[in-house]
């Protein structure tokens, strides 16, 4: 089996990363992002350029119970000829239900597994980015899931660990080499980093250096597609996982192919001016009106990006803050309208996007640091890190 993305390569040319069966022309991974890498999202981000878009992450507990909002959530257009589901959960045979209802109902071509996730609500019940300091629980549950997957595709997105004095990846990316996982993917910082500071891309060569039968991807402060190159090119990566860079900036998976395709026809070439970002926008809010079957909602969903679009852009307080009001898209048509066209701002527009915060401690349980095994009696507080509605 041989799946591709909507973009294919030239003749004579070999895909630029391989996860199991799916062949990628550009090595490049869209991020699952709590709110955000909705169906619309994943569409726009689609229509601008190649690669793997994952979807919010969705709770093994509340897919197996079939919860409305999650059973939504894992939901393909039709245009998504790639489908891929992020799964987050603490309870190795609960994941392992939730894998097999996805294969066995042909829902997804590609299933990651979310080891990284640093929100307090998971990590103090002992999930998330926390779990794999539990090596025997976080290599069982990743071998059950690769089991339950069959054909389809596995894989694994972490963080270096806890936190620098309790870190797990090179740990957990050979269980999970040895597990049967697809591919590892890291974010190089530590869970109680949260995203402040700079991504430790170290790291990610490290864990090339230690799994060497699978790919490695490398997430963290890939702001450009010359930050990805560059990535690539220290680390020793065999792609990139795109997150917060790409918020207000669905195109920059059009620079990434850009950039990182091998001899892949593109589509067309981006060129970021005021008005090319005001379509981009009434895009978006096109396509969360049509994902959420409600215009006021799909109005009031967009309102978040408005301070991505156009971050660096002449667009006065007044023009932005009504964007936020908005709830028709003929408001969104009549405030866009207003708006002229500058070219694109350079440095303005650059850099960091989404909120940073600061390191903290991270939540953990109890005598969660004493051992790397589970205690007796800590797997039922564990079941309470699954949130109960998914997309974190």
């Amino acid at each position: 089996m041989t799946l591709a993305t909507d973009t294919a390569p030239l003749a004579g040319t070999a895909p630029a990363l391989r996860i199991g069966p799916i062949d990628l022309d550009v090595p490049v991974v869209l991020a699952p992002m709590a709110g955000i890498t909705n169906t619309a999202f994943r569409r726009l981000c689609r229509e601008y350029g190649a690669g793997l878009y994952v979807s919010e992450m969705i709770t093994s507990r509340a897919l197996v119970e079939r919860n409305a909002i999650t059973m939504r959530l894992i939901q393909h257009h039709e245009s998504e000829t790639l489908r891929s589901i992020q799964l987050y959960g603490v309870d190795p045979a609960t994941i392992a239900e939730a894998v097999r209802i996805i294969v066995s109902e042909d829902r997804a071509d590609h299933i990651d597994l979310n080891f990284g996730c640093p929100v307090p609500k998971v990590t103090r019940k002992g999930g998330g980015a926390a779990l794999p300091w539990k090596i025997g629980l976080f290599s069982d549950i990743v071998d059950r899931a690769v089991k339950a997957a069959g054909d389809v595709p596995l894989t694994v997105k972490m963080r270096k660990g806890i936190n620098q004095d309790h870190l797990t990846f090179l740990d957990a990316g050979r269980a999970a080499e040895d597990a049967g996982a697809a591919a590892v993917a890291l974010h190089a910082r530590t869970a109680s980093e949260y995203y402040s500071g700079h991504a430790d891309w170290s790291a990610i060569g490290e864990l090339k250096q230690a799994v060497t039968s699978i790919p490695v991807l490398g997430n963290g402060d890939i702001w450009s597609a010359d930050d990805a190159v560059r990535m690539m090119s220290e680390t020793g990566a065999d792609g990139v996982v795109v997150g917060r860079g790409c918020l207000g900036r669905p195109w920059l998976f059009g620079e990434l192919s850009d950039a990182l395709g091998q001899g892949v026809e593109t589509k067309p070439k981006v060129d970021a001016t005021l008005q090319f970002v005001t379509q981009a926008f009434r895009r978006h809010a096109e396509l969360l009106v049509e994902f959420f079957e409600d215009e006021d909602r799909g109005c009031k969903d967009v309102r978040k990006h408005v301070s991505w679009y156009f971050k660096g852009y002449p667009v006065g307080g007044e023009v932005r803050a009504a964007l936020t009001r908005a709830s028709t898209l003929q408001e969104i048509d009549d405030l866009l309208g207003t708006l002229g066209d500058s070219p694109y701002p350079g440095i303005g527009a650059e850099g960091q996007r989404g909120r940073a915060g600061s390191p903290k401690r991270t939540a953990l349980p109890e005598g969660w640091l004493d051992s790397r095994e589970i205690g007796e009696g800590i797997g039922d507080m564990m079941r309470g890190a699954e949130v109960e509605n998914s997309g974190g």
